[in-house]
């Protein structure tokens, strides 16, 4: 499907405010109602919105501590890759998980209360993980830019 203005147009005010009614979004986008419902419905069948979703103050919910932590395995082979996979999977302090080129082969980011909540997962799970060979940890001072995702 090739998107036009108005679609892109409607991409953005979602991302910006996903529970505005088909109303207010058409308004907004130069539409009436049904062609921006019609317009909406074929972006979601065509896989361009994935899904609707609530951002949650990660903060607020005791989890203001992000650290992002490089992986390297001790073996790139794919049993290895997916035991380690599952294993993220079962860690609700492993909020990303990015499987990666160059010299670490994952790159994490983990929501933690503090610095001990950290160690704690870092010394009695992640490091305890089989087939970890190394870790390297950053701790990020501020973030610059949070955009949910790239549009036109």
């Amino acid at each position: 499907m090739a998107l036009d203005q108005i679609d892109y147009q409607i991409l953005r005010e979602l991302q910006i405010d996903a529970r505005q009614s088909h109303q207010e979004l058409s308004e907004k986008v130069g539409l009436s109602p049904s062609p921006c419902a019609r317009r909406i419905r074929k972006l979601e069948t065509d896989g361009f919105v994935t899904a609707y979703e609530a951002r949650i103050d990660e903060t607020k919910m005791g989890f203001g501590f992000s650290v992002f932590v490089s992986v390297k395995l001790d073996q790139q082979i794919d049993r290895r890759l997916v035991d380690f996979e599952n294993e993220v999977l079962l860690c609700p302090e492993i909020v990303e998980c990015w499987l990666m080129t160059g010299s670490f082969d994952y790159l994490l980011r983990l929501s933690v209360a503090d610095l001990d909540d950290f160690e704690k997962f870092l010394t009695g799970r992640l490091t305890k993980v089989p087939g970890v060979a190394s870790i390297e940890s950053s701790v990020p001072i501020r973030r610059v830019k949070n955009q949910p995702s790239r549009i036109r």
